[in-house]
C-alpha cells in the first residue's frame, strides 16, 4: 500500500528529471515549469482533503480541473518517456534526442496537446447506445427506458452540463429513467449552490436510482436529501413496481458491507408480488454477476468502472471485472455495464466513451 502511494511521487521525479535534461532553457525557467507541474499535482491532493470547499466557487472549480487533469497528464508523460528510454536501451533512439533538444520538447508538447484536446472533445460527445431487452412473459406495453450512470455532478460537471444531459434524455421521451449510482461526485457544495436538484425536475419521466460509492464519500444522509429534493426515486435495498409487471430493485452500494444479498431481495419480492414479469436490478459496481444470474434477475444495470476513462487503464478494468463495459449475458440474465455519461476528474476520454443507453423492453 505504501509503495502504491509512493508511485505518483516517483513518477513526478522521473518526469522532472527528463524535463530538466531535455529543455534547452535556463535553469530558472526549467525550475518554474517543474514547479508548476508539482503544484498541479499537489492541488489534486488538496482536492481530496476538501481544502477548496470554502473558497469562491470558480476557484474550487479551477482547482478541481487542474488537479485531476494533472493525474492523466502525469500518466501519459510517464508513458512517453518510458518509450523513449526503452528506445535508447535498444539503440533506436539516439542520446541527443533526449538531452537539450528543443525539437523533441516541441514534439512531445504537440503530441500531448493534440491527445488531450481529442480526449476532451471525445468526452463532450455523448454516445447514444441502443439496447433491446426481451421479457419472457407478456408486458402491459412496450417500454422505452433511458439508462445512465456516473453523472458525477459537482465542480467539473456543473449545472450547465447537467442541463444538456437532461435535454438529451427528454428528447427520447422515455417511459422511465434508470440511473446506476454516482450521481454526485464528492462535494455537496457545488450541487447545492447551483441548485442542481431543480434540473432533475425538468425530466419528463420518473427517475429510479441506486447509490454509488461516491455518495458514500459525499455522505449518505446528504445524498439521500438531494435525491429527495431532486424528485428521484432512490432505491436502497428496496424496490418499485411499474404497471404491476415490472419491478426495479435498487441495491445499496457494496461500500456498505452489510447490504442485503440480491437473492434475499428477489425472494422477498416473489413472496409479496405474484405476477412479476420482468425484474431490473440497479447495482452500481458490477461485481458477482453470477449472484444476479442465480437469483433469476432478468436485467442488471451497473456503472462505476468508467472503463478506466483513458487507455491503457481500460486494459486494467477489462481484467478486473467480468464485464467492465457494454452488454453482457449470463444464462438468461442480461447485463449492461455503462462507462458513464459523466466522469471523475479531468474531462478526457481516450479509448473509451461517455454514453447514455436507450433501451426498448418488449
Amino acid at each position: 500500500m505504501i509503495l502504491f502511494l509512493l508511485l505518483p511521487f516517483v513518477a513526478i521525479a522521473y518526469i522532472a528529471w527528463h524535463v530538466w535534461v531535455l529543455l534547452p532553457l535556463s535553469a530558472w525557467i526549467k525550475s518554474l515549469i517543474i514547479a508548476v507541474g508539482v503544484l498541479s499535482f499537489v492541488t489534486l491532493v488538496l482536492n481530496f482533503r476538501r481544502v477548496f470547499d470554502g473558497m469562491p466557487l470558480w476557484v474550487a472549480q479551477t482547482a478541481y480541473e487542474v488537479g485531476t487533469s494533472s493525474l492523466f497528464i502525469l500518466l501519459y508523460l510517464v508513458m512517453i518517456f518510458l518509450v523513449l528510454d526503452l528506445g535508447r536501451l535498444v539503440h533506436l533512439v539516439p542520446r541527443s534526442f533526449l538531452f537539450h533538444n528543443g525539437y523533441t520538447a516541441i514534439g512531445i508538447f504537440v503530441l500531448m496537446f493534440g491527445l488531450f484536446l481529442y480526449g476532451n472533445l471525445h468526452y463532450n460527445n455523448k454516445v447514444r447506445v441502443e439496447l433491446e431487452l426481451k421479457s419472457p412473459k407478456p408486458l402491459a406495453k412496450e417500454y422505452k427506458i433511458v439508462m445512465a450512470s456516473d453523472l458525477h455532478i459537482g465542480y467539473h460537471n456543473p449545472r450547465k452540463e447537467l442541463a444538456r444531459w437532461v435535454d438529451l434524455i427528454n428528447a427520447e421521451n422515455p417511459d422511465f429513467i434508470l440511473i446506476a449510482g454516482d450521481i454526485i461526485d464528492g462535494s455537496m457544495r457545488p450541487v447545492i449552490e447551483e441548485r442542481m436538484a431543480e434540473e432533475f425536475h425538468r425530466l419528463k419521466a420518473p427517475v429510479y436510482a441506486c447509490l454509488g460509492n461516491h455518495e458514500f464519500y459525499t455522505g449518505v444522509p446528504e445524498a439521500r436529501q438531494f435525491y429527495k429534493d431532486a424528485g428521484i426515486n432512490l432505491l436502497v435495498d428496496d424496490a418499485a413496481v411499474i404497471d404491476s409487471s415490472i419491478v426495479i430493485i435498487g441495491r445499496d452500494d457494496r461500500t456498505n458491507m452489510r447490504r442485503k444479498p440480491i437473492k434475499d431481495l428477489k425472494d422477498s419480492l416473489n413472496s409479496k408480488i405474484s405476477n412479476l414479469n420482468y425484474t431490473i436490478v440497479l447495482d452500481h459496481q458490477p461485481y458477482n454477476l453470477d449472484r444476479a444470474e442465480a437469483a433469476g434477475v432478468d436485467f442488471q444495470l451497473s456503472g462505476h468502472t468508467h472503463r478506466g476513462q483513458v487507455w491503457p487503464i481500460s486494459w486494467i478494468t477489462d481484467r478486473i471485472y467480468e464485464c467492465s463495459w457494454r452488454s453482457h449475458q449470463r444464462g438468461s440474465t442480461q447485463f449492461y455495464v455503462s462507462s458513464g455519461i459523466g466522469i471523475w476528474g479531468g474531462k478526457f476520454r481516450i479509448g473509451t466513451q461517455s454514453e447514455y443507453v436507450v433501451a426498448t423492453l418488449k
